[in-house]
């Protein structure tokens, strides 16, 4: 199917006009950019999605209630290294401090300032280190900073997470980019990982939430790595509007925008699955012709999470026994005997028994860094669509030391 935008060569959070970045070292980490702040030269319209997790840090519940009063941002503060989750009236306090420190720099009010941390849990944040780490980004604020602002949010992420699409709308070009973390402890339903979307179009507060939360539960909240979800999860979206093209759900060109939205936030969520902590491939699990979304989306997520699933593609292990197992138990409704699994494009599962295959070809397909998995259930025409990557030795090793 052809696609109705433009992926942007090396594109970031600052491509859409009027997002300007920045990311720095502070001294947070050991080594790397662990602070970034990412700006809009006019106040945007602003949504957020956030994790589910009743423990939830200092940054993401002052960024919650900013949010929720004023429906608009005109910067974000990021840092990675610390959390600032469960350190009590201090932690809340330093966010404050976090956000009124750029807000100061930038003469901007302090609730159009969103705060973002990530990392460590329980260690009060180095504010000596925040500070200077502040003055510098916004020192340096340029339209070429999205790709050190999207390196300062990184933790155990082996690479950043960029993208860019621009689309043609009435004329003028609208872009939109995106920038995220995460690689471990997630999970469907909002996970450990943080995600920023910026676009130059012009979207009122309340569509840009609807927008947001809808493109979410199909993409950001389709992905696991190893089931866990943590405190300080959240995406922001800001829209600008500086391309001055105001869109609605009445606009002729609504879709061809939701679709580059969805693109950008679908590809975010699929590299923050593909880099999973240690992992070596990315699985997609693929529900077709399910009696709804709904149940089609409960065994994709299931089966997708299921840690003998997981270990079987790191192993190269094409036991269909452990996929039609994660969707029995899934909840969902369906008679397994009218289900058909595929794996890597290869009928192994049909009228509720496995189908003869040869293991040692299929085996060598699954040594792919893409695994795909599909399941027909031929009880209606709903599909969902879930991501999530192998389990590792290196797994164990990488959160065994993580404080350390």
């Amino acid at each position: 199917m052809k696609k109705n935008f433009t992926i942007i060569d090396n594109g970031t959070v600052t491509t859409p006009k009027g997002f300007l970045a920045q990311g720095v070292y502070a001294g947070i980490k050991r080594k790397r950019n662990d602070l970034g702040v990412l700006y809009s030269v006019n106040p945007a319209s602003a949504a957020g999605v956030y994790t589910l997790n009743v423990v939830q840090a200092a940054p993401l519940k002052l960024t919650k209630q900013c949010l929720k009063q004023t429906g608009k941002l005109q910067a974000i503060v990021v840092n990675s290294g610390n959390a600032n989750a469960c350190t009590g009236v201090e932690g809340d306090k330093n966010a404050k401090i976090m956000q009124e420190l750029v807000a100061q720099g930038l003469d901007i009010p302090n609730e159009y300032v969103g705060v973002a941390s990530t990392g460590v849990i329980g260690q009060q944040l180095p504010m000596d280190c925040v500070r200077k780490g502040i003055e510098l980004a916004l020192m340096d604020l340029s339209e070429n900073g999205g790709t050190g602002f999207s390196e300062s949010i990184l933790t155990t992420d082996t690479c950043d997470k960029n993208l860019a699409v621009q689309v043609e709308i009435d004329g003028v070009t609208i872009s939109i980019g995106g920038a995220a973390k995460g690689s471990g402890m997630i999970h469907p339903n909002m996970a450990t990982m943080l995600g920023f979307i910026t676009t130059d179009a012009d979207i009122e507060p309340g569509l840009l939430q609807q927008l947001l939360s809808d493109v979410t539960d199909q993409t950001f909240n389709m992905i696991t790595v190893d089931g866990d979800t943590s405190t300080n999860d959240m995406v922001l979206v800001m829209a600008n509007g500086y391309s001055g093209v105001k869109l609605d759900t009445n606009h002729p060109q609504w879709e061809v925008f939701k679709e580059a939205f969805n693109y950008v936030s679908e590809y975010l969520a699929k590299t923050i699955a593909r880099d999973g902590e240690g992992a070596t491939k990315l699985i997609e699990v693929t529900v077709k012709k399910a009696k709804s979304k709904e149940q089609a989306s409960i065994i994709a997520k299931s089966v997708i999470g299921s840690s003998l699933v997981k270990s079987a593609v790191f192993g190269a292990d094409a036991n269909w026994g452990r996929i039609v197992c994660a969707a029995g138990y899934s909840g969902a409704d369906f008679d397994p005997d009218k289900i058909e699994v595929y794996l890597m494009g290869t009928l192994i599962f049909q009228n509720g028994m496995g189908i003869t295959v040869d293991e040692d070809v299929l085996q060598e397909k699954m040594k792919d860094e893409f695994v795909p998995i599909e399941l027909v259930l031929h009880d209606g025409e709903a599909q969902a669509r879930a991501w999530g990557c192998d389990l590792t030795y290196d797994y164990v090793r990488i959160n065994a030391s993580y404080r350390s």
